[in-house]
């Protein structure tokens, strides 16, 4: 079983660290100069990890023992080449370590695999993660405890892998950060094997027998207590073999452990692991081989594309050509009339992003070239006296309506040339998403095309401007016309003037209207930002504690309010917009302005949108005319009147006009742009691109598209070589799963003896797995005792 698991670490380990994280193995976790290494070193019986302060180990080291007569070690990424010097092992691990990590004690989760053949050894697979650190020391970031916890939370978190929880004999068991790691993700205890190090080193007069016997903090799988060489024995070269009876000698001799010695020490822990992971991997085999199934799928129909693709024949290059033109032009129509296979939960994209544009941001930008009250009265005033020249007037000129008209409308081209900009960003970044084998002169095509269409809508957009100026229509049904301008004049209420439907040709919404509601920050209120739940009516906006709407912290009439936007701080991430009183007075207690966050510009062009759909209308910038001296104050009652009849004439026709502004614009941008790109793919870029001369040269790799299709088949190859070996290995004859409640029974024993059982007329021996140990007293639940595999025999250090 666990050379077919070693076997699936080397299929797998070409497929990169997530499929290898798949396999049942046993993890080792401990803090740093918790043992880890002497336990791994004892189960070999030579030296040959490296040693010293800080941290070590800083990649994961994948170490797979191999009983074998001969004794060498195997590197994966050495492939042919034997170590038969243990120090050359030690150094070629930290030069591997070294070649991804620098000298600067950083860390990689690129796993390092070694092979060891021994005859001193069980066949085992470990994987020995860094050790758990608190302070970073030299050139390490400043995160380092966390980017451990994070390697080590990879592995252990998987229910595939058993975790072998290391923790020093000197140390309070409360405060072991691998059992805390082990706890978090294995909350019952049912994958964590405990091992307390450096017995020998408590304090006199105290022991762990409590924990070793399974009481203080219960495990599953129980306790095993090693006496490992101290830091002197290692710099005094002490021999492995000397230690290991050393250990069994202080077992024996010590009074709170003899009598479970036959369950302590490197060599049961080393056998208790061979049995344990054998039983484990057993067990998950069913589930891993449907796992791998599962991820097959997704890779065999993207290598069956790249089966079909032969780079060599020319008719084979032109199909797919032909297939990844006729794709892509299906692809971006998808994309345009939101009928994609796969639906974008994250973000809007394509035709979502293009409505947008066309019902929120494009309405807000235009109505912020409205210009400010004070400054058009101005203009209106020195129009018609301009065009009265000498003379007093008597009549109100309607040329000086016609010359204030123009202007309004001449002002729209430059939100419209930036809707046809925004739009054609928008299809840029559509046709990019939809890119996928194609090369750059494809692209160059498709973008080429829609700057021209861009050049061709901007055209058509003037025309449209330039059909307005050229024939002011005064006979337009919705026109108030001068009788009713005049009337107008005399009306003090200014409410009677927006709700007459002509507030730029938009009638007010019911009040009962609920036009959006949704989360946002209120920034500038309370020293920590806090976020309610608002609610937009017609008449007011609303916030709440949250989104069940039963706790009311405010209402804020709509009345005179206005909406401005608020520069991005350096570094920020977060979009504001601001609300105030267009009186200067207080919005919300003593607050001038009332700071709203949301968290993204989507966010932001929705809520402004909705908040032009309510009449708060952006600030309104005041700009001094240029050229026409000081503001002046005309007190000629005269001239006052006609200067309102003609501001009630302009307001009423520049609200048909934005009326049909917002009516063509989007219908221009989609003839013009939107459809001439999609016809332009699927009609005329397969023909350009046979005009181009070679035609099978576009089908050229690119490196990265080489890597891709590798690293593909690399993956489908590596999947297919797992589900073979594991479709070899039959598991009827294997034994059943680890049985703790077996070891309540064998606690008072001193000794396991296998029995002989008779099958099929022949006698063969029958074991048991190491008992675990726990108090007697102590009642855990497990099914009933099965006959099991005979476990291993202990190997003799030689």
């Amino acid at each position: 079983m666990i050379s077919m698991i070693n076997r699936l670490q080397d299929a797998l380990g070409t497929a990169g660290l997530s499929y290898s994280l798949l396999l049942p193995q046993i993890a080792v976790v401990g803090g740093q100069s918790s043992g880890k290494s002497s336990v791994l070193e004892n189960f070999v019986g030579r030296d040959f990890l490296p040693r010293g302060t800080g941290i070590v180990t800083r990649r994961p080291l994948v170490l797979q023992l191999h009983h074998s007569d001969n004794e060498y070690g195997e590197f994966l990424h050495c492939r042919g080449k034997r170590f038969s010097d243990f120090d050359e092992i030690r150094q070629e691990i930290e030069a591997e370590t070294g070649r991804l990590t620098g000298n600067n004690k950083g860390i990689s989760p690129i796993p390092i695999n070694l092979r060891i053949f021994s005859p001193n050894v069980l066949n085992l697979t470990l994987v020995d993660l860094p050790g758990i650190t608190k302070v970073p020391v030299g050139d390490q970031p400043v995160d380092i405890e966390y980017q451990v916890r994070d390697m080590i939370m990879q592995y252990i978190s998987k229910e595939n892998c058993l975790i072998l929880a290391v923790t020093p004999a000197n140390m309070d068991l409360a405060n072991s950060d691998a059992l805390k790691l082990a706890k978090d993700v294995d909350p019952q205890g049912l994958r964590t094997i405990g091992v307390i190090t450096m017995l020998d080193l408590m304090d006199k007069g105290t022991d762990a027998r409590e924990i070793l016997e399974n009481r203080l903090l219960p495990l599953r799988r129980g306790y095993i207590g090693l006496v490992n060489r101290s830091q002197k024995d290692i710099d005094g070269k002490k021999d492995i073999k000397t230690a290991l009876q050393a250990e069994k000698k202080f077992f024996l001799s010590h009074p709170a452990y003899r009598h479970m010695c036959d369950r302590m020490g490197a060599p049961y822990l080393q056998k208790s692991l061979n049995q344990q992971l054998t039983n484990h991997i057993r067990d998950s085999l069913p589930a891993l081989y449907s796992h791998l199934q599962c991820l097959l799928v997704p890779v065999n129909k993207e290598v069956n594309t790249y089966k079909v693709y032969n780079p060599d024949d020319p008719i084979s290059r032109t199909k797919t050509l032909i297939k990844l033109v006729q794709q892509l032009g299906g692809d971006f129509e998808k994309l345009i009339e939101g009928s994609a296979d796969e639906v974008n939960t994250v973000h809007l994209s394509g035709g979502a992003r293009i409505n947008q544009i066309f019902h929120e941001r494009f309405p807000y930008q235009l109505h912020k070239m409205k210009c400010d009250e004070r400054k058009l009265r101005m203009e209106i005033a020195y129009a018609i006296r301009n065009i009265h020249g000498v003379r007093t007037g008597l009549f109100t000129p309607d040329m000086a309506f016609q010359a204030i008209v123009k202007k309004q409308i001449s002002k729209l081209k430059i939100p419209c040339f930036g809707f046809v900009d925004m739009v054609c960003k928008e299809l840029v970044t559509t046709i990019y998403e939809c890119f996928n084998k194609l090369r750059e002169e494809t692209e160059r095509l498709v973008t080429a095309e829609i700057r021209e269409q861009e050049s061709i809508c901007r055209d058509q957009i003037s025309l449209l401007i330039d059909m307005q100026l050229a024939y002011i229509n005064t006979k337009h049904e919705d026109f108030i016309g001068f009788t009713h301008a005049q009337s107008q004049c005399h009306r003090s209420d200014n409410k009677m003037v927006a709700g007459s439907g002509v507030q730029q040709g938009v009638a007010p919404p019911s009040r009962l209207i609920v036009i959006r509601k949704g989360w946002l920050t209120i920034n500038n209120v309370s020293i920590i930002a806090k976020d309610y739940w608002f609610i937009l009516t017609t008449e007011s906006l609303s916030w709440f504690k949250d989104n069940e709407e039963t706790e009311k912290r405010y209402m804020l009439p709509l009345d005179n309010l206005k909406v401005r936007d608020v520069e991005r701080g350096f570094m920020s991430s977060k979009f504001a917009f601001a609300l105030f009183h267009s009186e200067s007075r207080n919005v919300y207690k003593d607050y001038k302005f009332l700071e709203l966050v949301c968290n993204c510009q989507e966010e932001l062009d929705i809520w402004k949108s909705s908040l032009l759909r309510a009449g708060v209308y952006p600030e309104e910038v005041t700009v001094d005319a240029q050229g026409n001296g000081p503001s002046e104050n005309f007190t000629d009652p005269q001239l006052e009147r006609q200067v309102e009849t003609i501001r009630n004439l302009v307001d009423s026709y520049m609200g048909i006009i934005h009326k049909t502004v917002k009516d063509l614009m989007p219908k221009a941008i989609m003839h013009l742009m939107v459809n001439s790109v999609k016809e332009f793919i699927s009609s005329e870029l397969l023909a350009q691109l046979y005009a181009l001369g070679d035609c099978s040269a576009l089908m050229d790799e690119s490196p990265d598209q080489r890597q891709h299709r590798e690293q593909v088949l690399g993956k489908h190859a590596a999947l297919q070589a797992a589900i073979g070996i594991i479709s070899e290995i039959s598991t009827s004859g294997y034994a059943s799963p680890w049985d703790p409640s077996y070891a309540v029974t064998q606690h008072s024993s001193s000794s396991t003896l296998p029995k002989k059982s008779t099958t099929a007329g022949k006698s063969r021996t029958r074991g048991r797995a190491p008992p675990v140990p726990v108090h007697a007293n102590q009642r855990l639940p497990g099914p009933t005792c099965v006959p099991r595999r005979p476990a291993p025999a202990a190997p003799n250090a030689k």
